[in-house]
Order: structure tokens, then C-alpha cells, then sequence
């Protein structure tokens, strides 16, 4: 389907990236600085992320834990890592003021399950690495924004909703459409005031 998008579209690259593998970020960084030309990047989206839903207190072990780890909180902070210089760029030259998507930021695709004050809500799912996983990536946001926003960087993570997806499965209360549109009309809302924040897909605050 993204193939079949890409050649509709000539200015839809796809890039080859697996978020748990160092080597691969760092490659396609490189075909994504030569595709922009000498441009900057406004916009890093983290969506890539991997949840066992079997995993219990009793059940989860060090390998699920490290493995959950590895990609959704590692993969997003090596991300920023390597394509902070992109982004900056991108800052710099931008003749908007303050922080916004249009100029630059990382968006980290996060979840309520990371929220430590809402987990009572929704624990009859523990799935723990996910959850624990996404607790620090939720720091994580929060820590690049008090590092980057300085070079005019907003940094925000987003909490989709329950998605009918592979992982979301068909139980869930969203069609991706709806959580798509919802989240593409709150980024261009994003300013300064939300950089560092856990926003819902319609830009409702989450506790952390």
C-alpha cells in the first residue's frame, strides 16, 4: 500500500528503517539529509512501537522487557540523536517565531498507558513493558524539551487513542481516519505551551 502511494505521489519518499538497530537509523538519515537537498526537517514523527499483550507481572520476563525497551523509548531518543542537526536546520531558518510544527519538532507517538496516574483506569490490561516502555518515553519527551526547545525545537507526545490497528485490534474505539484526522489537526495547533506535554488525539492534556 505505501508503495502503491509513493509512486502516486513523487515527492512520498519511503525509506528503509528498523528503530532497534542503530546502524539503520544512522543510514537512513543519510539518504534523508540527501533527499532534503541542503533543506532542514520540520517534522520527526516516532510512531514506530511493539507491545506484547500477554505480558503480567507474573509473565513478563527480561528479554520482553529489554526487547520493548529497545524500540519505544531507545529508538525515539536515538532518532532525535541523529536527526537533531535536520531539525535545527530547519529551526534556524524558519521565519516563524516561537515553537511550532511548522518550524520544527519531535513528535513521540506515546499512550495513556504510560501514565502512572491514570493506570488504575485501564490496568485490566497490564501489558508492562509496554506500559514501562512508554512511561519513559513519556520522560524522555519531556527531557528533550527542556534540552532542544533552546534551538527552537517543540517536543510533544501524543497519545493516538485506541486504534483499530494490528496492534489496537478490532476491539478498539477508533478507526484510523478518525485518529489520523484527530491528531494531524491538533499538530498544527502545537505551540510553545504544549511543548513537553502528553496531548490526546483531539489535544486533551494526560496526567503523566
Amino acid at each position: 500500500e505505501l508503495r502503491d502511494l509513493a509512486s502516486k505521489h513523487l515527492n512520498l519518499v519511503l525509506v528503509k528503517l528498523d528503530v532497534a538497530n542503530p546502524s539503520a537509523i544512522a543510514d537512513a538519515a543519510k539518504i534523508v539529509e540527501e533527499k532534503l537537498n541542503g533543506m532542514g526537517l520540520n517534522l520527526l514523527i516516532n510512531n514506530a512501537g511493539i507491545y506484547t499483550p500477554t505480558a503480567s507481572l507474573e509473565t513478563v520476563d527480561a528479554e520482553d522487557m529489554i526487547r520493548t525497551y529497545k524500540t519505544n523509548a531507545v529508538g525515539p531518543m536515538l532518532m532525535a540523536q541523529v536527526f537533531l542537526p535536520m531539525l535545527k536546520k530547519a529551526a534556524q531558518e524558519s521565519t516563524e517565531k516561537g515553537l511550532s510544527c511548522s518550524r520544527a519538532a519531535i513528535i513521540n507517538i506515546s499512550t495513556i498507558l504510560g501514565s502512572i496516574e491514570k493506570t488504575p483506569e485501564s490496568f485490566f490490561k497490564p501489558v508492562i513493558s509496554y506500559r514501562c516502555s512508554k512511561a519513559a518515553l513519556n520522560m524522555l519527551t519531556k527531557c528533550q524539551a527542556l534540552t532542544y526547545g533552546d534551538a527552537g525545537i517543540l517536543c510533544v507526545a501524543l497519545h493516538p487513542g485506541w486504534v483499530k490497528t494490528d496492534m489496537g485490534s478490532q476491539e478498539a474505539d477508533l478507526t484510523v481516519d478518525t485518529s489520523v484526522r484527530g491528531l494531524l489537526s491538533v499538530l498544527s495547533t502545537l505551540s510553545e505551551q504544549h511543548s513537553g506535554s502528553l496531548l490526546n488525539w483531539e489535544g486533551k492534556a494526560i496526567p503523566w
